[in-house]
């Protein structure tokens, strides 16, 4: 047969004849959306969701179910109708709705929103990066809950890509680890139809990708049709075979198939097809219906429900065989993947290392508490999974019980290399599999290499803990291009993330545990790389966990108050000490989180910053602190990039000195 009478053959179709009218008709209410992508892949898409992907519509969530990510996330219409074909809850309705004010059906699949939505895509490149981190997730699971005759942890993670995520460089860095790691039950599918919204990208995008991917150490197959299910089908029953490495399946699409006068062109990629294109596409296809109106047999050629409930029951009965031979552990998967239940005696052990760092009373950097706090944490919470972007021993992240995860071997660490987006997109894909909490390191000012991939983690309230070390000018001589100034202010707007920036161990313990603890988002962790001292001997756990407290209280009514982050706590105790010798009295707040402390009641927050005139005091940029210390407050801050020096002699350069701290509480008072 050939390539134009399979075409033609594939059109006429009712089981994705039904994906290409929802498709193009929801585009066409909306009068928004991408119709060209869930048109062309009708096909690709069809092979997988009814013939090979085990999920079950009506309990989305079970654990060894495959995971699907759509990567080119703007063709949302195809996942929102195979998820309704297939019986998720998901309504012709709310097919209707797509793209309006409160709808399941966003312009991009949005976890949380959409039951059976896995991840949250749209920014090319991180979907396929996520599937990475969801692969990732399920090899180190496998390697150690299965048992010999007992593989409760087996299932594959399927990913749609186009070529506008080949060309965002975070593909590149997330499937280059991912042929490393040998990653074999991640399967890809290339939706190659050579358009993007400018146009044929001949013209930017000439990359030799199945090349490219063989480099990587992935199985590739080149050259399917994508619109002849035989081929789509051999294909993928040949990259399933594969299991020592990833697959890539290369389909050759056309991109709006179907549209007599706009398939193959960019006219469908990101705008509705028309009336007239519909009503002669509609007669192209074969697909007398109404608009959003699918025949019974249609449905029940699609419907998922009972074969989805029959992978559950099988997986019910394996799991409760594996109960039996292995109670222990059968418990602790229940419990982290299952229920995502901390460990029973994790309070126990979170108070106990809290106050051993109190006892201990060390002078060190807060990067190296940070190690010492993992040191306790990695044991104690199994699921605790590390990594670090090239720096484990300048991020000090890789503790006495980290293990490496290998090609052939699990563990509880990756070593990501140089790749700090695709790290962080990593991660989030680990943390939405479930059964592992990610962290991951590098120095703050490569956060803006991770940008995106923090967005998407504060977007879906995924826990990812970050580990940012080396977070001011006090990394002294590496210079201005390593030394962040606004990172830590632009960070702290993000919705949903919580920055931490402690001053001493006992800050830094307590920043740990309430990142541990914390289900509903993202926290982030600003380290020092230079020693600091104990300064929190006297403050409480409780009034540390609120993000802001007062640490040093003065007699009677001050006339200033300091607010102060990290290392210039200490600065601000300082200060308070020389102004009190000159009968001033003042008071210091630190303020480690102050995402947490804007959580905190009204009454809370007034009565710590008080009634006095504020100094802010840190050494980020200081437009930021404005919000605190009001008009008539100041901030001593840095609104410059840095110097290469000794990080003594650059805090003195910018004025972080008890002379120029003292002297702007002054002019504040006079």
């Amino acid at each position: 047969m050939s390539s134009n009478t399979q075409q033609q053959s594939a059109v006429f179709n009712p089981i994705t004849g039904a994906i290409r009218a929802l498709a193009m008709d929801a585009v066409q209410q909306a009068n928004s959306g991408h119709p060209g992508a869930p048109m062309g892949m009708a096909e690709i898409a069809e092979v997988l969701w009814r013939r090979h992907l085990r999920h079950n519509p009506t309990n989305p969530n079970w654990p060894d179910r495959d995971r699907f990510v759509m990567s080119n996330g703007h063709g949302s219409m195809l996942v929102y109708a195979l998820l309704h074909l297939t019986g998720y809850d998901l309504s012709i309705d709310d097919l209707k709705s797509f793209r309006q004010l409160h709808s399941k059906t966003a312009g991009h699949p949005e976890f949380g929103i959409t039951v059976g939505v896995e991840t949250t895509t749209g920014p090319l490149g991180q979907g396929v990066t996520n599937a990475v981190g969801f692969a990732l997730a399920e090899k180190v699971l496998a390697a150690e809950f299965n048992k010999p005759g007992h593989e409760i942890v087996n299932h594959h993670t399927y990913v749609f890509m186009g070529d506008g995520c080949l060309m965002e460089g975070v593909s590149h860095e997330a499937c280059s680890l991912a042929g490393t790691l040998g990653l074999g039950k991640l399967i890809a599918f290339w939706d190659d139809n050579r358009i993007s919204i400018d146009g044929h990208v001949e013209g930017w995008f000439t990359d030799h990708t199945p090349g490219r991917f063989e480099s990587y150490g992935w199985h590739v197959i080149p050259d399917v049709d994508g619109h002849d299910a035989d081929a789509i089908e051999k294909a993928l029953l040949a990259a399933r075979s594969v299991t020592d490495k990833p697959s890539l399946i290369c389909c050759r699409t056309t991109i709006g198939m179907g549209s007599p006068n706009k398939q193959g062109s960019h006219d469908c990629h990101g705008a509705p097809l028309g009336k007239d294109e519909i009503a002669a596409t509609r007669e192209r296809i074969g697909w007398p219906h109404a608009p959003f109106e699918i025949p019974a047999d249609v449905y029940s050629a699609w419907d998922g429900k009972a074969r989805g409930a029959t992978f559950e029951e099988n997986w019910n009965t394996r799991f409760a065989a594996y109960r039996a031979a292995f109670p222990a552990e059968a418990a602790e998967f229940e419990r982290r993947v299952m229920k995502r239940e901390l460990p029973a005696n994790w309070t126990a052990t979170k108070t106990a290392y809290i106050a051993s760092c109190r006892e201990k009373s060390e002078n060190i950097a807060t990067r190296k508490a940070s190690q010492n706090a993992l040191a306790t944490l990695v044991p104690a919470v199994p699921e605790i999974f590390g990594g670090s972007a090239d720096l484990a021993g300048s991020n000090l992240t890789f503790v006495k019980g980290s293990k490496g995860v290998t090609r052939t071997e699990g563990g509880n660490y990756c070593y990501y290399g140089v790749r700090e987006f695709g790290m962080t997109a990593i991660a989030n894909g680990i943390a939405l599999h479930g059964g592992l909490l990610p962290y991951t390191a590098t120095f703050l000012v490569f956060s803006d290499y991770a940008r995106n991939g923090i967005r998407m983690a504060a977007l879906m309230k995924q826990r990812q803990i970050m580990v940012y070390t080396h977070d001011s000018i006090g990394l002294g001589e590496d210079g201005p291009t390593h030394q962040p100034i606004e990172h830590i202010p632009s960070l702290r707007i993000i919705p949903n993330l919580d920055v931490w920036r402690p001053a001493d161990a006992t800050e830094t313990a307590i920043a740990w545990t309430a990142a541990i603890e914390r289900a509903d988002g993202p926290s982030m962790l600003a380290l020092s790389r230079q020693n600091l001292p104990t300064v929190t001997a006297k403050a409480g756990d409780a009034d540390i966990a609120r993000g802001g407290y007062v640490l040093s209280d003065c007699a009677g009514e001050a006339k200033i108050t300091f607010i102060a982050t990290g290392s210039e706590i200490k600065l601000a105790l300082d200060s308070q000490a020389a102004l009190a010798g000159e009968g001033i009295a003042s008071r210091v707040v630190s303020m480690p989180c102050t995402n947490v402390f804007d959580r905190q009641d009204a009454a809370y927050r007034k009565a710590i910053i008080g009634q006095a005139p504020c100094v802010a005091i840190e050494a980020t940029h200081p437009d930021f602190w404005h919000k605190y210390v009001g008009t008539d407050g100041a901030v001593v801050g840095i609104n410059r990039f840095g110097e290469s020096a000794p990080a003594d002699k650059l805090f003195e350069l910018f004025g972080f000195t008890v002379a120029n701290v003292v002297s702007t509480a002054k002019g504040l008072l006079s």
